[in-house]
C-alpha cells in the first residue's frame, strides 16, 4: 500500500487561515482524483477505498520530505 498525502488547500497560507478543502496527492505533488473534499475525513476514506496509506498534516504549511510534517491516518 502505497502513502498519499491529504492536503490541506489552499497550500501556503499563514497559520490560521481557513482551510477550503482537501485533495489527495503523491508524493511528487500529482493529485491522485480530481475531488477536492470538503473534510479531512472524506479525504482520508476515500484514500482507504483507493487502497492508499494516507498521511495528513500536522502543520499548515507542509513540505512532504519532512516527516514531522506528516502523520499516518
Amino acid at each position: 500500500m502505497s502513502n498519499v498525502y491529504v492536503e490541506p488547500r489552499p497550500k501556503g497560507k499563514p497559520e490560521g487561515t481557513a482551510i477550503a478543502d482537501y485533495v489527495l496527492e503523491h508524493a511528487h505533488g500529482a493529485l491522485v482524483t480530481n475531488v477536492a473534499y470538503k473534510t479531512q475525513q472524506e479525504a482520508i476514506d476515500a484514500a482507504k477505498k483507493l487502497g492508499y496509506h494516507p498521511l495528513v498534516a500536522h502543520v499548515r504549511n507542509t513540505n512532504k520530505g519532512n516527516r514531522d510534517h506528516w502523520r499516518s491516518a
